[in-house]
């Protein structure tokens, strides 16, 4: 297997603000990966740096056995499917569902004049019907529900057929109900074999799907720790992330977290 994310000493900053602050990560292809941690920690701009959308202040990032700064992105972002909120703002609501998956094989956003092939469709088909979203093909996507929409964002990030699929915070906004069903969609992308490499940001360590393999925890832009979920997701090195005692539990290939209990 080989690495599809190699970063060494990757800082990011913004004026006098350290965003990521050498952080070194290997992701190899056959592993699916949860980020972790407050808000500020960093875990967006660390996706931003593995879409190829921000390049380090110093350091180097390795993508997909490219060098950020020695590629051209614009051939190297149609390898990567990506979900974001800043994405999704993106797309036009009155475009037709269909519309919004099919047109990632040209990697724009808003159908316009371009062609497609009846391959491109029959992906684009076969993709919604695989994330239980066939029913929703001839909807236009401003009428869709959140969770509706998180589905069919899935489905477009895939539709290129990518070696790297970045999920940034994908159940953020979604009820219980919507997670639930979100984390279970997941899931099941986790555990095929032929799904490519994927990193899911997230806040809540009840939203990493069964079949993730490992979890990079940051805070304040650095690593804290990183490795096979079970040797990293402990009680010690969760309340260091999050920076207060918390009680940790593992049932049924599903994680809970609270605060540890005050004793008076």
């Amino acid at each position: 297997m080989g690495a599809v994310l190699e970063f060494a000493d990757v800082t990011v900053r913004r004026g006098q603000a350290t965003l990521l602050d050498r952080v070194s990560w290997t992701v190899e292809e056959d592993e699916r990966w949860v980020v972790l941690g407050p808000n500020g920690a960093g875990k967006t701009t660390l996706l931003q740096v593995a879409s190829a959308q921000v390049h380090p202040t110093s350091g180097v990032a390795g993508i997909l056995d490219e060098v950020l700064g020695t590629v051209d992105v614009f051939e190297l972002r149609p390898r990567i499917g990506l979900t974001s909120a800043a994405l999704a703002e993106r797309i036009p609501r009155g475009e037709r569902v269909h519309d919004v998956v099919v047109s990632a094989s040209y990697g724009v956003v808003g159908r316009w004049r371009e062609e497609y092939d009846d391959l491109d469709h029959g992906r684009a088909t076969n993709l919604l019907v695989e994330l239980g979203a066939r029913h929703l093909t001839d909807r236009t996507f401003g009428t869709l529900s959140e969770g509706e929409r998180k589905r069919v964002q899935i489905a477009r990030a895939l539709m290129s057929d990518p070696e790297l699929l970045l999920l940034d915070e994908p159940a953020a906004g979604l009820d219980l109900g919507g997670r639930e069903d979100l984390v279970s969609t997941l899931s099941v992308l986790a555990m095929d074999a032929d799904s490519p490499a994927t990193v899911l940001v997230s806040h809540h360590v009840e939203e990493i799907p069964p079949g993730f393999t490992h979890a990079l925890l940051l805070r304040e832009g650095a690593v804290v720790a990183a490795g096979p979920l079970e040797d990293v997701l402990t009680p010690p090195i969760l309340s260091a992330t999050f920076g207060m005692p918390l009680v940790l539990q593992h049932e049924d290939g599903r994680w809970t977290a609270r605060r540890q209990p005050r004793h008076r």
